[in-house]
């Protein structure tokens, strides 16, 4: 007889376990789904609050996060996974882009950065979307710890020309902070490539079929 109450007794515990097992499941999956929407709207206006740093209101007229074309890896832009490119347009003609640029070779790894560049090839605005550079050191390049970030509004391959791509130290033009130079090195040098990248792909870039997926 013991053998068989505890084999019943087995069966009941993991009868329960099974149950609070499903109900947990059902729960989570619940929790997940209401939850989902907010998320994707919460994470949709902080992109856009971003995109409105380096993009201005009277620039477009489409919506930034719908006008979207898929590119795949580049050595010029650093992305070894395809990227999504956000179009530029006003009244129905294209103004730029917004894409994304990695600077492979940061003091402390890779620097993730938001790069916009007008149809002309000119810059709009650049800012800085990742990093693990030191902090009081090199994090100077976000937006939220300085100014040197917006030392690119405005500037082109046509206005700066590829020599001057550097930090001052190196014979350049780009401001930087003493002793921390690696990190500006290789952020003015992933922007520079974003902008070779644009000049190299501007018309397929600015016509591409819109992608609504």
């Amino acid at each position: 007889m013991m053998p068989t109450t505890m084999l019943i007794h087995a069966l009941k515990t993991a009868g329960k376990l099974i149950i609070f097992s499903v109900i947990g499941t059902a729960l989570l999956a619940y929790i997940y789904t209401i939850t989902l929407d907010p998320i994707a709207k919460s994470e949709a206006e902080a992109r856009l609050s971003l995109f409105r740093e380096i993009i201005s209101d009277d620039m477009h007229d489409n919506d930034l996060l719908k006008d979207v074309i898929k590119v795949g890896p580049n050595a010029l832009l650093g992305n070894k996974e395809p990227i999504e490119i956000n179009r530029v347009r006003l009244n129905n003609q294209p103004a730029g882009l917004i894409l994304e640029a990695i600077a492979p070779d940061g003091y402390s790894g890779n620097i993730k950065l938001l790069v916009a560049i007008r149809a002309d090839g000119s810059l709009s605005g650049v800012r800085v979307l990742a990093h693990k550079e030191t902090p009081g050191l090199g994090d100077y390049i976000d937006a939220a710890r300085g100014n040197w970030i917006k030392s690119f509004d405005n500037e082109s391959l046509e206005k700066t020309a590829s020599g001057l791509w550097l930090v001052k130290k190196d014979g350049g033009q780009f401001d930087y902070m003493a002793g921390a130079t690696i990190t500006p090195r290789a952020v003015i040098k992933a922007v520079y490539k974003a902008l070779q990248y644009f000049k190299i792909n501007k018309e397929q870039l600015l016509a591409e079929t819109v992608n609504q997926a």
